[in-house]
């Protein structure tokens, strides 16, 4: 009888903390879209979710999302991965989903009407469904690849996805990534924008979430989940071929975000913090297999700085793979919102090319030394590593984005122009960018050497896990 009743306890707590946690996401994002927060409402929302999984998380999971659930539930049916059973799935989807309905009923009886779900003007139901399958499948990766492994920063990370995806699909499907959030939402439009898209939308968020499970076990086939210690645990390093799909996929999401801000006509103030929240996420959920690179100037530093592993051989994999993920974002953004833009500098004269010469080789330097001196060195952060590299990149868009954009990255440079000089344009100045960077990259290596001498004369081997650099 006991043990009955701590279970039933411990079942109501948790769906309690589900319900909590999930009405007031969707309360959020109903109030912040009703009450006109403009670009700063991406932040709020993103913050209820970091905040409510930091304070919730310990007793439910911090899940508020029938997607990550559903994930957990494929995972419950795999062999050694944790995962959840199916009635639990269904008890905490059933619960998400009320509270999604209540949070969506709430904001509109504060504001007395609630919003339109469906594909913003100009786009089709195509590439709304695209943009959430993907940001979900973004948002979900992240919760599986940083949720019970030991460390701090799940919550930032998580909750930074929605920085990352917000501000590049916002503009195309509402950036909603929830089955729960999309069902509160269209519900409590019904009176006047009628009712329907939350299943379609829902229809793209379980598959991303789906692909998600997939491409995590394709990036960690050997970890297996020890219920006993509620942990994951590696029976080897990472493999070569784990190391360069979390090159691709970290670098295809950095450029897919780049490209869709840029395509929505943001200025480069939101770009540039939307893609380094994208970086932080990324180096958070994937840097203890791949280290964490998505830059061919940062494998450069990583290569010249030394390491017992990273070979010319594997420098170079990793520089081929980064490109051509980034091509695939690329055209990626290009199917989506039906256009491209031109890697250039801001006034096409000799002065503006010194400025964007000056711009990229400095601010590349500060994203490779930070870089290095974090995640690469003796002292590595244990828990902030992914907020001071992936703010280098806010850093270097905010400082010189109006002079040239400050891309900072030769794949992003590279792809970019690839994709605009398609079919009938070659501008070539992508190249020209990315040897700026590639300079910043071999500078930033030289400057470390120079300010760790001594460390600097030995082949690191990390021990930190995620703040490899170069490997775990």
């Amino acid at each position: 009888m006991a043990a009955v009743e701590s279970d039933y306890r411990e079942l109501r707590e948790k769906l309690t903390a589900e319900f909590i946690g999930t009405y007031l996401l969707v309360f959020t994002v109903g109030c912040n879209v009703l009450g006109g927060s403009g670009a700063l409402g991406v932040l709020s929302i993103a913050s209820v979710l970091m905040v409510s999984i930091y304070a919730l998380g310990g007793v439910s999971g911090g899940h508020f999302n029938p997607a990550v659930t559903f994930a957990f539930g494929i995972r419950g049916m795999l062999e050694n991965q944790g995962g959840m059973d199916l009635v639990s799935c269904l008890q905490y989807i059933a619960v998400q989903l009320v509270a999604g309905l209540l949070g969506g009923f709430s904001y509109s009886a504060v504001y007395g009407y609630g919003f339109y779900l469906g594909p913003q003007y100009g786009f089709r139901w195509w590439q709304s469904g695209l943009v959430e399958m993907l940001f979900t499948a973004l948002l979900v990766f992240t919760v599986l690849n940083v949720a019970e492994r030991g460390n701090q920063f799940y919550g930032l990370a998580i909750g930074f996805t929605i920085v990352a995806g917000g501000y590049a699909a916002g503009w195309i499907s509402g950036g909603i990534f929830n089955p729960a959030v999309a069902l509160g939402i269209d519900a409590s439009s019904l009176p006047g924008f009628g009712f329907g898209w939350s299943f379609a939308y829902s229809f793209f968020q379980l598959l991303g979430a789906a692909f998600a499970v997939g491409v995590t076990h394709l990036i960690r086939p050997d970890e297996v989940y020890d219920a006993d210690e509620k942990k994951w645990v590696k029976n080897q390093d990472a493999k070569p071929s784990s190391r360069l799909i979390a090159e691709v996929v970290g670098t295809f999401y950095l450029m897919l975000v780049v490209g869709l801000n840029v395509m929505q006509g943001k200025d480069h103030l939101v770009t540039a913090l939307s893609a380094g929240a994208l970086l932080l996420v990324m180096i958070y959920a994937v840097g203890d297999v791949s280290g964490g690179h998505f830059n061919p100037a940062v494998t450069l530093a990583v290569f010249l700085r030394g390491h017992s592993d990273f070979t010319p051989g594997v420098a170079a994999q990793y520089a081929v793979v980064q490109i051509a993920a980034a091509v695939v974002g690329a055209f990626t953004y290009r199917v989506i919102a039906r256009g491209r833009f031109p890697i250039k500098p801001a006034e096409a004269t000799t002065e503006g090319w010194v400025l964007v010469l000056v711009s990229e080789v400095v601010f590349t330097f500060v994203l490779a030394f930070v870089v290095l001196s974090v995640a690469a060195s003796k002292e590595q952060l244990e828990s902030f590593a992914g907020l001071a590299i992936g703010f280098c990149v806010v850093v270097g868009g905010y400082a010189v984005g109006e002079v040239g954009g400050g891309v900072l990255n030769p794949a992003i440079s590279i792809a970019a122009d690839l994709v605009y000089s398609v079919p009938d344009r070659a501008y070539g100045n992508g190249w020209a960018f990315a040897a700026m960077q590639l300079i910043g990259g071999a500078a930033a290596a030289g400057a470390f050497y120079v300010l760790r001498s001594e460390e600097a004369k030995e082949s690191y081997r990390s021990t930190k896990g995620y703040g490899a650099v170069g490997f775990p």
